[in-house]
């Protein structure tokens, strides 16, 4: 193989590989796994799972009505405890996510969320932050309002 054929073997090999990370290190494709991951997590009555989309963090902030949660465990445990078995989980659906960066490290989600139980619909918006952290993108404040 001629030099000049080891140099676009190179130049190929580190188009395609770098085409490969960008598409792999795409924040608002990495934010929508995360939220897909959840909604899976959600529906097959995995608290946990759906937990893991969370920045695992005293600073992580909930709020909801006119309460405010902090701390990952906290959050974790007011959905273990307001979602305590399959019925009142119901299905979750997220729709119309609207993902807005804000820096490298930092985005902002807002979307619509469902839940699809026997006896209601309830449904609402969110508005998410998230953080670039070691682990990847994590969700570090969350709020969430029900509709009426």
């Amino acid at each position: 193989m001629s030099i000049l054929q080891k140099i676009s073997l190179l130049i190929l090999a580190a188009t395609v590989f770098g085409a490969s990370a960008a598409a792999a290190a795409d924040p608002a494709a990495e934010i929508r796994e995360i939220l897909h991951a959840q909604q899976r997590a959600w529906n097959r009555g995995d608290i946990d799972g759906f937990m893991n989309g969370y920045a695992r963090s005293r600073s992580t902030t909930f709020v909801s009505e006119d309460t405010v949660t902090r701390g990952w465990q906290t959050v974790r445990d007011r959905y273990k405890k307001k979602y305590s078995d399959r019925e009142k989980m119901g299905t979750l659906m997220f729709s119309d996510l609207e993902i807005t960066r804000l820096g490298s490290n930092a985005a902002i989600v807002v979307g619509r969320w469902q839940l699809k139980r026997k006896i209601d619909k309830p449904h609402g918006r969110f508005t998410l932050v998230f953080r670039r952290l070691a682990e990847g993108w994590r969700i570090v404040h969350d709020h969430t309002s029900a509709a009426k």
